[in-house]
């Protein structure tokens, strides 16, 4: 392969103390300048790594003035002190910070793999990367030999599965080496959209094959294509599960065999995670109506069992190791093993592929009327090579098929594309002009808001329906769940920092299902402490799913078993055990509630976070055309007695939407009050100075900001 050294670093790998090499990797990729940054006390004291690291890193890299395609905007990956593990379940999570093309503020997301963890071992906190190239570029930081390389390879190719066998032959030495390899990506449709994801790759010796997962939201694959960024990549051979240097690797031995015990013997009687991997939700969300359908109108369908579990199950490649990271036994991302491509630049060809996660299976699938396993799969196999969000791209398409079906558009507009519900040929055809740059894909790919606001000055489509029909907030598409009947899931998606992402309050399961948070009140305090809570797993290095897809036996006769408290305990061990410090769980939501905070006033920063940036679109609280109110009127019927009393005999539909949505909407508005005041915000959502103060986030820089919205 061709290959031209544009600039090359040495440096010195150090050892991890306790967690932290105490050193960042800087790129800049417009000048091709390399250097390493020291991590100080105050870093970990505050930001303590991960997402932390993340924001406090590009809150110093931007402006209020800087947008997601400037050159100083960055791309921040950190995996936390606790990361790399292999003796605790899902210890292999990178957050990946940046300003995000669809929201215009800062966004993070997680992902699973190998990328994090062999970026520290190589001797890296975090990676800062800066810039824009004039060609496409490589980087590649060598962990062993303590090289960083900017690289033109101007051979490779665009597509995420062909790119990352390219480059992993490239890099390693022999069939062994490729263990020690791990690729961030995106691909062909992130040049042309603004909804691109990351692939980080990692190879799955017992299939012999490089497997891939995603940081999908927010679009930070449109800004490493952006900066023409072809690939990132990290190679470090010898890991071990030592390599932390932890104060205490005994505690952290004996915290994980304890939950490794306890998916042995309970995930066979709770979620099967080990064989189902994500799919069983499909079966609960479509009997507790609760599954997206048809652009989140109703949330159950009668052909919603075609594509649950057991269709799956039968598809995995089972019986390997299914961990994304070592020493994960909950196992949950699935492989389909050999599957043959029916369409696009691809078309008969057999690939493997990591099988579609819930959101994925939701979101192209029964959002948009598609209850085809083989179809999805296609979807999610393209999705990802092209580096498309599937949760994007599911809850987009689904806006653009009621837009088709009301009139607002039609084949002339969408360029022949027939985009009603069901049809999953329309929606494949959309997904590969949006890798191809053409057509009515390259204004889908624009995202939800940016095309409600090309409907109506191209089209002049009623943009009240659209904001009710189109489901985003703060300019990012809405994950796969139906949250009308659960006014804690509408904060949970309101209300979150980067937009309507389930990572930061998945509260539906213990609200719908569990009935776990019947009052108002538990409601607005389950609005504080999990989204706190939540955000500390982002911190060091943890995926949520071992948190709460797994319970103790006796999890129920505890106090607070929706908290699942001895959970929460052993990652307060992990934390003592890693650092040597000697947090308890108060503490541990203190740092997160540290950073939740600051991540607000970056919101402020950039000219959004206050409260109208939290208000969401009306389909997420309750029906808003007739024939939504009439396919449940019995249920709306009852809750206009029961709760306004109210007689709804002999009134219109009309009259009854307007009515519901009037309380709805009220009450969304309580929340928010209540939630604001527990989290120590104005009334306007700004964080109030002592609140700043008592959690010792009260930094010059973030006062000031805050001062100009309290003026």
């Amino acid at each position: 392969m061709i290959r031209k050294v544009l600039t090359e670093f040495s440096y010195v790998p150090a050892k991890l103390d306790r967690g932290y090499v105490n050193k960042t990797l800087y790129i800049n990729v417009s000048d091709y300048k390399i250097s390493e940054k020291p991590v100080t006390e105050m870093v970990k004291e505050k930001f303590i790594g991960g997402r932390g690291f993340g924001l406090w890193y590009l809150w110093n890299a931007v402006t209020p003035e800087t947008k997601w395609d400037d050159s100083e905007n960055e791309i921040i990956v950190s995996p936390g002190p606790v990361g790399g593990i292999t003796q605790y379940p899902g210890a292999g999570k990178s957050l990946v910070v940046s300003l995000s093309p669809t929201t215009g503020t800062v966004v993070d997301s997680n992902v699973g793999g190998h990328f994090g963890p062999l970026l520290k071992f190589s001797g890296w906190d975090a990676l800062e990367v800066q810039g824009k190239s004039e060609q496409d570029v490589v980087i590649f930081i060598d962990g062993n030999a303590g090289l960083v390389r900017i690289e033109s390879l101007p051979e490779l190719a665009n597509d995420s599965h062909l790119l990352v066998e390219q480059l992993t032959d490239y890099y390693a030495c022999n069939e062994e080496d490729k263990r020690s390899i791990s690729i961030i990506s995106a691909g062909s449709a992130a040049d042309h959209t603004l909804i691109g994801m990351l692939n980080f790759s990692f190879y799955d010796s017992r299939r012999k094959a490089i497997r891939l997962k995603q940081a999908g939201r927010g679009g930070i694959g449109s800004v490493l294509r952006n900066k023409h960024i072809k690939a990132i990549v990290v190679k470090f051979a010898g890991v071990k599960g030592n390599l932390n240097n932890p104060a205490d690797f005994n505690k952290i031995a004996k915290t994980g065999i304890k939950l490794h015990k306890e998916i042995k013997n309970g995930d066979d009687k709770q979620c099967q995670m080990r064989v189902r991997g994500t799919t069983y939700l499909v079966k609960i969300m479509n009997d507790y109506d609760l599954l997206p359908t048809y652009n989140f109108k109703y949330g159950s369908h009668s052909d919603g069992e075609k594509i649950t579990a057991p269709h799956w199950v039968e598809r995995f490649d089972l019986g390997k190791a299914d961990g994304c990271w070592y020493g994960c036994t909950l196992s949950c991302c699935k492989v389909v093993g050999d599957f043959v491509l029916k369409t696009g630049p691809y078309q008969g060809q057999r690939v493997i592929m990591d099988a579609p996660e819930y959101e994925t299976i939701a979101g192209v699938g029964s959002n948009c009327g598609i209850f085809d396993i083989d179809y999805i799969m296609e979807c999610n196999f393209y999705c990802d090579t092209y580096g498309v969000d599937t949760i994007s791209f599911g809850t987009l398409t689904a806006f653009l098929m009621e837009c088709y079906e009301n009139g607002i558009l039609d084949q002339e507009k969408t360029g022949g594309l027939e985009l009603k519900f069901g049809n999953g040929v329309a929606v494949l055809e959309l997904l590969h002009q949006m890798s191809r740059g053409e057509g009515f894909g390259k204004i889908a790919g624009l995202g939800i808001r940016k095309c409600k606001e090309y409907f109506v000055k191209e089209y002049h489509a009623d943009i009240d329906f659209l904001n009710d029909i189109g489901m985003e907030a703060k300019g990012m598409e809405y994950a796969e769940y139906v949250s009308k009947e659960s006014l804690v899931q509408q904060g949970g998606f309101g209300l979150a920092n980067k937009g309507p992402q389930h990572d930061e309050a998945w509260l539906i399961f213990m609200d719908m299902v569990n009935n776990q948070l019947p009052t108002f009140e538990d409601k607005a305090e389950a609005l504080h402490y999990f989204p706190m809570f939540r955000t500390w797993l982002g911190l060091v290095g943890l995926c949520k799913l071992p948190w709460n897809d797994i319970v103790p036996e006796d999890n129920n006769r505890t106090a607070e078993p929706n908290k699942i408290p001895e959970h929460v305990q052993n990652y307060v061990d992990l934390f003592n055990a890693m650092t040597g410090r000697n947090i308890d769980i108060d503490e541990m939501l203190r740092q997160s509630e540290r950073v939740y905070n600051f991540q607000r006033v970056f919101n402020l920063k950039m000219g959004f976070g206050t409260r109208e940036h939290d208000s969401i679109p009306y389909r997420s609280v309750g029906p808003v055309t007739v024939e939504e109110y009439q396919s449940r009127q019995d249920r709306y019927d009852n809750q206009l007695v029961e709760l306004l009393a109210y007689n709804p005999e002999g009134k219109s539909t009309a009259d009854k939407l307007q009515v519901l949505r009037n309380y709805r909407e009220g009450q969304y508005q309580k929340l928010i009050d209540a939630v604001y005041q527990r989290r120590g915000w104005t009334e306007q959502g700004i964080p109030k100075i002592e609140t700043l103060q008592a959690l010792g986030i009260d930094l010059p820089e973030v006062i000031a900001v805050v001062k100009k919205h309290l003026a």
